[in-house]
């Protein structure tokens, strides 16, 4: 056994972060409690994708088969003039092998086959438990909860883009408004194609793709705003409003967005990467993974594979590495990765939303690359799918 067994570890959040980590923690023998601020665990409704990258960290907890009953594999990523409905580029995810395990999953299935993997393995799950503030002050982390504190050896600040385990690491700072506002919606599948489309348009984009075997489709639609005040997921959003925004967009989107019902609308906020991951203690240590220490927007559709590679590569060092030796390397292998992640997103971002002219040599030139080289584009992500945390973190462990 490593240098996990018997340990006991304390996760703040029960998101996909911190639960993959459980089952992570708990497969090395460490006895892990998770505190969760919500009374249930449960996901608002909406999808997610598992990009080959991600899904090799969920082979690797013994989750393989999970995903291949909930997921739907996905075929391809088709860019789209949002008025027009016109192909711009094409990536076809069937032709190579390590492009084949592309994922999309209704976000509550995720987290109901990361609840049961880490519960079958023991896992204290403790609901309606916030976490008000993470005490590093001592010899040894202690947590802050509404009945009292708690204290473990390992504590982990998987809790998102408002984590106290951050501020406790780092310092207090505020989240800044990026200028976009996303909705977010799932409607009855229509047996669309089983590929992500991606429809953009000047200032705004839409993206769509089936879950659950096409039972299901989701919606996520982003827009440039000047200000709004509200950064919570569960905010009800304005069918009206989103029509109306997207209301030049072809005939499929349209008929799309006449089909919503229950919209979430979001503000999209951010911090920098955070300057630190984890303080080492005389008697514990904590660390912070996930959104809570590198928090992305969604356009590139990395936030949930980054957390995933975040927990096989800390729970592998933690296992073979004393806790500072960990923390330098944990650090020093995610923050050039993710900064490069943070970086092809907000790329995204600007190319999705161009206006004018610009737009229309982009699209052209995609277009061009689409017919003379098909896969191009795509093998110009090979860094980012291809990329294996389990294997890496394996090598770094032989490294030492």
């Amino acid at each position: 056994m490593g240098r996990l067994a018997g340990q006991t570890c304390a996760i703040i959040g029960a998101g996909i972060a911190g639960l993959a980590l459980a089952r992570a923690l708990a497969l090395r023998g460490a006895q892990v409690n998770v505190y969760e601020q919500a009374p249930q665990i449960r996901e608002v409704g909406a999808g997610i994708q598992i990009a080959p990258n991600g899904a090799a960290v969920l082979r690797s907890l013994g989750l393989g088969d999970d995903l291949n009953r909930h997921g739907l594999r996905a075929a391809a990523i088709h860019l789209h003039d949002g008025h027009s409905a016109n192909v711009v580029l094409k990536m076809d995810l069937t032709q190579r092998p390590q492009d084949r395990d592309y994922h999309f999953l209704h976000r509550a299935d995720l987290i109901d086959l990361l609840h049961k993997g880490a519960a079958m393995l023991g896992v204290q799950i403790h609901l309606d438990a916030a976490v008000s503030r993470l005490d590093m002050s001592g010899d040894a982390p202690l947590l802050h909860l509404q009945n009292g504190p708690a204290q473990a050896d390992l504590v982990f600040g998987a809790d998102g883009l408002h984590s106290a385990a951050r501020a406790a690491l780092c310092g207090a700072d505020q989240a800044f408004f990026t200028g976009q506002v996303a909705w977010r919606a799932v409607i009855a599948g229509d047996g669309g194609p089983d590929h992500v489309q991606v429809f953009m348009g000047a200032g705004r984009h839409l993206v769509s793709y089936p879950l659950r075997g096409g039972t299901l489709r989701n919606l996520v639609c982003v827009r440039e705003s000047r200000s709004f005040s509200k950064d919570s997921w569960s905010s009800t959003g304005d069918a009206a409003q989103l029509r109306a925004a997207f209301a030049d967009f072809c005939p499929a989107v349209q008929k799309w967005l006449h089909s919503v019902q229950d919209l979430g609308e979001w503000g999209l906020y951010r911090r920098p990467m955070a300057p630190r991951w984890g303080q080492v203690l005389p008697k514990g240590a904590a660390f912070i993974l996930g959104d809570a220490a590198h928090p992305t927007l969604p356009f590139l559709a990395q936030g949930a594979s980054m957390a995933l590679e975040d927990v096989a590569i800390l729970s592998a060092l933690l296992d073979a590495l004393p806790p500072d030796l960990a923390l330098q390397r944990f650090q020093a292998m995610r923050a050039p990765r993710v900064a490069r992640i943070l970086a092809a997103a907000n790329q995204n971002a600007r190319n999705y939303h161009l206006r004018g002219p610009a737009r229309h040599l982009a699209h052209m030139g995609l277009r061009a690359i689409n017919s003379a080289a098909p896969n191009i584009m795509l093998r110009r992500f090979d860094w980012l799918y291809s990329y294996n945390a389990p294997l890496a973190a394996q090598q770094a462990v032989l490294a030492r």
